[in-house]
């Protein structure tokens, strides 16, 4: 039975990882800082499958700790400061743990077993202030936000590691992929549960910033497969996981709100505090190369995602559950 370390465990991609390898025959072990607060909602439904140990990517020695004790067979690093708009209030923190935090656990592996596999959540936001569209593997980055910068640093240091050491060490850079389980603080979720909270008359509005931002939109469950299947590959290398489908924030709301038969124009309103300091207009992304290597491509479309997405929150509303 493989066995495989997710750092990250209790997020979006990280659950729908962990579910993904589970059913794959996997031993999973996840990575939890600890905190104050337990936040396990995610994975509760298979909690009991899964081996939860204490680790930090701020601490090097609680890495080595881990990886001599597991021995896993591959790594997949998905946890970091993920949300954009917080890195220009936490910049330090970001890149201590969305960039440095990458080479902490890259020398771990260095150090306890150079034939781990390695997985490194690049992000389509180093490409920023896009200078090709679509972006591909060698599309030059320009990161708008100090989220973007530490996802940069991110990246190419797992590229160095990988030539340096002769590490099986991949990038897969992904566009946005957003689910059900996405966090309320991402302008995607927050659209749909504030669209069922509308619907059922429990509120009267979103605020929300920039409508015209573009983004490449697909399901977490889907690019996680991706990330399994680039671990599978004989050598390592960095892919582009994306749809190849670029909708605005306007469109995401124009198909959300009419899934439920309200027109957004009454309910939404434009709030100069969701504005960011720099901000990426046009994400796309070109996964041809994933597509021709690992034999990989998305199942759910758009219109699937914002709809099960609407589904979900106005059952979790229904249902009387908090959202998370």
């Amino acid at each position: 039975m493989p066995k495989a370390l997710i750092t990250g465990i209790t997020g979006q991609d990280g659950s729908y990882l962990a579910e993904f390898l589970l059913e794959q025959g996997y031993e999973v072990v996840g990575m939890v800082r600890r905190t104050s607060t337990v936040n396990f909602h995610r994975i509760a439904q298979f909690q009991e499958q899964i081996e939860l140990v204490p680790g930090d990517l701020g601490d090097q020695v609680s890495l080595i700790h881990l990886l001599e004790e597991h021995r896993p067979d591959e790594v997949y690093n998905l946890a970091a400061q993920s949300f954009v708009q917080t890195s220009w209030n936490q910049p330090v923190f970001t890149g201590d743990v969305t960039a440095l935090g990458v080479t902490r656990l890259l020398d771990a592996i260095r150090f306890v077993n150079p034939k781990i596999r390695f997985y490194q959540a690049s992000s389509s936001e180093m490409f920023g202030k896009v200078v090709e569209v679509p972006q591909r593997e060698t599309t030059p980055f320009y990161p708008r936000s100090p989220y973007g910068v530490a996802k940069v640093y991110g990246h190419w240091i797992t590229v160095n590691y990988r030539e340096s050491y002769d590490l099986h060490a991949t990038s897969g850079i992904l566009f946005n992929h957003e689910s059900p389980r996405r966090g309320l603080e991402f302008v995607t979720r927050k659209i749909t549960h504030h669209v069922a909270q509308i619907k059922l008359g429990l509120t009267n509005e979103v605020r929300l910033g920039n409508l015209d931002s573009q983004r490449d939109w697909g399901f977490a469950g889907d690019y996680v497969r991706a990330m399994w299947l680039m671990l599978q590959q004989e050598k390592p290398d960095d892919f582009v996981v994306a749809t190849g489908e670029t909708h605005s924030v306007q469109q995401f709301l124009e198909e959300s709100f009419g899934y439920v038969d309200l027109d957004w124009h009454d309910y939404v309103v434009q709030d100069p505090r969701y504005m960011r300091p720099a901000e990426v207009d046009l994400l796309v992304g070109d996964a041809k190369k994933a597509g021709k290597l690992l034999g990989w491509e998305p199942s759910v479309s758009f219109r699937q995602l914002v709809r099960m997405m609407v589904d979900a929150d106005l059952k979790m509303l229904q249902d009387g559950i908090t959202p998370m």
